[in-house]
């Protein structure tokens, strides 16, 4: 099984992604689900300007869909994305979390329990708590937790909650994070 990363990002998160995204080789032997609060709003154009900038696929994750390396799968707005065993995805109207759907520790609590050692988190800029407990769930089944360092992040409330809740294996500027991914598979 190839290794999954899993983002989470609220406010500032766009800019970050336009960072990490493109860094990553066309045959990358990894899957990238991303969870980002942008409210109501569709993914579509963002989407669309990732795909015009990255070697990777990038789309919207759809029900039932088979989770695959060299894609990036966008949470829908308004759902919940979680992993089913067997790298299967689930989209969730469940209540939100932390006042989000979709909701990062959602993702990454499913993640963790579904590929163990195999996943990767990350803790981007933002402005509540949400993903600090899902990548705490990261660590503790063997993942690899990787923070985006406060002091740089436009919102380092994120960040700063991810770090309390547990030590991450790496505190990283945007610019190092893909190159510490790389180094990582």
């Amino acid at each position: 099984m190839n290794k999954v990363l899993v983002i989470g990002a609220s406010y500032g998160g766009l800019e970050a992604l336009k960072v990490i995204i493109p860094k990553f080789p066309k045959d990358i032997s990894l899957a990238i689900i991303v969870v980002l609060h942008i409210g109501e709003n569709n993914n579509d154009s963002f989407i669309a300007y990732l795909n015009s900038i990255s070697k990777l696929q990038v789309k919207e994750a759809e029900e039932k869909e088979n989770i695959k390396s060299g894609f990036v799968y966008f949470a829908p707005p308004n759902y919940h994305i979680l992993i089913e065993s067997g790298g299967i995805i689930s989209l969730s109207t469940e209540a939100k979390v932390h006042h989000s759907r979709p909701s990062i520790d959602v993702l990454f609590e499913s993640a963790a329990w579904c590929y163990k050692n195999k996943l990767i988190g990350i803790i981007l800029t933002g402005l509540n708590q949400d993903g600090a407990e899902g990548l705490k769930q990261v660590k503790k089944y063997g993942g690899i937790s990787i923070v985006e360092d406060p002091e740089r992040a436009i919102a380092s409330i994120m960040p700063l909650s991810a770090i309390y809740a547990c030590k991450p294996d790496y505190i990283l500027t945007i610019e190092d994070i893909a190159k510490q991914i790389l180094k990582l598979l």
